[in-house]
């Protein structure tokens, strides 16, 4: 149960920063804090609504694969 659990933390740190990054790659949709480090002085200058689609995608499964782990965390400790 020791392996399991090992690999179940290095997946949610692992999948935590990757939804970290992928999250701060979103595109600022204005206001909020977005505007306050740069992110209103950014232009459209080509059709990104495939990236921003695949980028969303990514985004989702990353954050299931963050929650799987954290309920798998908390199943081996309830059951361990």
């Amino acid at each position: 149960m020791d392996v399991l659990r090992i690999a179940l933390q290095a997946l949610v740190v692992l999948s935590g920063l990757f939804l970290v990054l992928l999250i701060l790659m979103h595109k600022g949709k204005g206001g909020g804090l977005s505007d306050m480090f740069g992110g209103g002085v950014s232009s459209n200058l080509g059709g990104s609504s495939i990236a921003e689609r695949n980028l969303n995608r990514l985004t989702i499964i990353a954050s299931l694969v963050w929650f799987a782990a954290i309920v798998g965390l908390g199943l081996v400790a309830r059951f361990a």
